[in-house]
């Protein structure tokens, strides 16, 4: 229970320190730095941050030929994750594109029935289904936006892939600490960010090179998306993911839009309506739902 407990308080953090990812993003995009900027940026500070750890802790860094490739497929889908939904946010609002991430739950379930057979309890498709709802609630917001289709389709890239993240996470066989788990995770995030940034490079011109940071403030900006998205969301993934299992961890991922559509209002002046308040009371239900499952299915079986 104490394992269950610490899973839950894990996925809710990662949740809300990913969900903070737009906060970052647009703040750098505002002085003219491109997504592989700012993601090289953010996965490089994050992956110096770790090793530095790692040293203090003096862990080492060998690894068997089964650890490596899982840790190269974790790699590769949290780096098309975050790219996707990077660049997703210059064709369609961020707060829009964090809410439509959330459609990654589904995902997740869908997948783990249909090839790993996992069974489904009652809670866990009310708390799909509420937060499903709650996030439709949030993305009607009665703007009458007429959302770009490409901005969508990265979006929905974006939730696959870190669906398919969080699966690989609980299934893989990786004996060792988060920080050295996302120590190797980082390195392919920054040096797949890097190709893409010299592939972009070469095929779009020197203008869509290496940014770097114009002043402190924006150097602040690059420091929050390497500790907060990155570092304190990853290790916390680690844990949610070992300890309540995927399908859990991804229905408690709904605190990242819930935490999107709040910095829209409080930072980005987005306008508060109706159906945004329906649907974060339809999201937090979800949330406290899941989070009591172990309690509901012991008094269950006691009936």
């Amino acid at each position: 229970m104490n394992k269950k407990i610490l899973g839950t308080i894990c996925s809710i953090g990662a949740a809300v320190c990913y969900g903070t990812n737009l906060l970052g993003a647009l703040k750098l995009y505002a002085v003219g730095m491109n997504t592989g900027s700012v993601l090289l940026l953010r996965f490089g500070l994050a992956w110096c941050i770790i090793a530095i750890v790692m040293l203090v802790r003096k862990e080492k860094l060998k690894v068997t030929r089964s650890e490596l490739r899982s840790l190269t497929g974790l790699g590769l889908l949290f780096v098309v994750s975050s790219l996707t939904l990077y660049l997703s946010f210059h064709f369609i609002e961020a707060g829009v594109a964090s809410t439509i991430l959330f459609v990654y739950p589904v995902m997740t379930a869908i997948i783990m029935r249909l090839f790993f057979h996992e069974r489904q309890g009652w809670v866990t498709i009310i708390s799909i289904v509420l937060s499903f709802i709650g996030v439709v609630l949030l993305y009607w917001n009665g703007s009458g936006q007429r959302l770009n289709t490409l901005g969508v389709v990265l979006v929905l890239l974006s939730a696959l892939s870190y669906a398919l993240y969080i699966i690989v996470m609980n299934r893989a066989d990786l004996r060792m600490s988060s920080f050295k788990i996302n120590f190797y995770v980082l390195i392919f995030c920054a040096v797949g960010n890097g190709i893409y940034l010299l592939g972009t490079r070469m095929i779009m011109g020197p203008d869509n090179g290496l940014t770097l940071p114009p002043d402190a403030t924006a150097w602040f900006w690059a420091g929050w998306l390497a500790v907060v998205p990155a570092i304190l969301a990853l290790v916390m993934m680690v844990y949610a993911a070992k300890y309540i299992g995927s399908t859990p961890t991804a229905i408690m991922g709904a605190l990242e839009p819930l935490t999107a559509v709040l910095l829209g209002i409080l930072v980005f002046g987005e306008h508060f309506s109706a159906n945004l308040a329906i649907g974060i009371v339809l999201i937090l239900s979800a949330v406290i739902l899941i989070a009591l499952r172990p309690i509901i299915a012991r008094h269950t079986i006691k009936k």
